[in-house]
């Protein structure tokens, strides 16, 4: 992680940058512009609908609705669930945890787990937590770099070893530990589990493909996810990239995921400059992240050098028709 977003170094190892993030115990803190020092949460609370577009204002009652992440796992994480909204608003009072993964890279031979394989019943499961096999029953994906994996709540996963990825993620921090292979915290006593609240969430239901499919392509913004949650698109540029996406009436998350780039903003938006406080344009190197304004959503992206790839997530509210609507629900790729 230090290495990738360019950090002194330390021994200190890092295993998760949350890059933009309103989590009321983990708030982002601006680190560019006028507005340097700035909690992202009392930003936003001064516009929220400048920043999080009209849409997701009204929807999410002025709250930012998601959490982007970078995680480097030098090994195996531990198998966990998250719950739908309905589960985690009962037990904790909080939004669900849908998710997806971007893999960066990957050392040779390096693996995640996402599903289960077979079916069992919820007895078994028990059975398998305790005994320590509940591995031997989830679906092993062998990954690449640019493998996409969508996580909605309720299907079992986990990290491996040897993988840098970049998360998406609905604004959550509710997590239940369902094994951790039996090893001591830092405390040195085994860590928490959540065996009978993630029994609730678990969905044994089994896909026949956990692997997000799509084709790439160079200079153009390709969708990977369309959930009811977030809509994720990546592209890799070579040259300058126009993007306006002021119809989508949501904010950006733009995360540079390879070589740096410039976002500047375009003519169009600069009446709007005053609203957030903005700037005209910032320099996004590989491995960080920008929270780009719903009301400044027309902008240019160039690279600085060969090529950059890009991530940029956000709520699209562009079309809201019924036909969309159940599409998005069942998880329908669109073209």
């Amino acid at each position: 992680m230090r290495p990738y977003k360019g950090l002194e170094p330390d021994n200190a190892l890092i295993g998760e940058s949350w890059e933009v993030s309103a989590v009321p115990s983990s708030t982002s803190i601006i680190s560019n512009g006028p507005l340097t020092g700035r909690d992202l949460v009392s930003v936003i609370n001064e516009a929220p609908e400048a920043i999080l577009g009209h849409a997701v204002n009204e929807k999410y009652h002025g709250q930012l609705p998601l959490l982007v992440k970078f995680i480097d796992a030098k090994r195996d994480l531990s198998i966990q669930v998250h719950p739908n909204d309905e589960m985690a608003q009962r037990e904790h009072g909080k939004m669900g945890k849908s998710e997806m993964w971007y893999i960066i890279k990957a050392d040779p031979g390096a693996h995640l787990y996402a599903g289960f394989k077979e079916e069992i019943t919820p007895y078994e499961y028990q059975k398998r937590v305790e005994d320590g096999t509940i591995t031997e029953v989830l679906a092993d994906h062998q990954v690449k770099a640019g493998d996409v994996f969508y996580l909605p709540a309720g299907r079992v996963h986990a990290i491996c070893g040897g993988i840098l990825l970049a998360e998406v993620q609905q604004s959550s921090d509710v997590t239940y530990r369902i094994f951790d292979y039996n090893r001591p915290g830092m405390d040195g006593k085994p860590r928490e589990l959540h065996t009978e609240l993630a029994a609730q969430a678990l969905d044994f239901h089994v896909e026949a493909n956990y692997r997000t499919e799509y084709v790439d392509a160079d200079n153009s913004a390709v969708q990977i996810i369309d959930s009811p949650y977030f809509d994720v698109r990546v592209m890799e540029i070579n040259r300058p990239m126009h993007r306006n996406l002021i119809k989508y009436d949501s904010f950006i998350i733009t995360m540079c995921l390879e070589g740096d780039c410039e976002i500047r903003l375009r003519p169009s938006v600069s009446s709007q400059l005053s609203i957030v406080n903005s700037q005209l344009s910032i320099i996004l190197k590989e491995g960080h992240s920008a929270l780009i304004p719903a009301v400044l959503a027309d902008y240019d992206v160039t690279p600085l050098h060969a090529t950059s790839r890009i991530l940029d997530a956000f709520i699209d509210n562009k079309d809201m028709s019924l036909t969309h609507q159940v599409t998005r629900f069942l998880h329908i790729s669109q073209k």
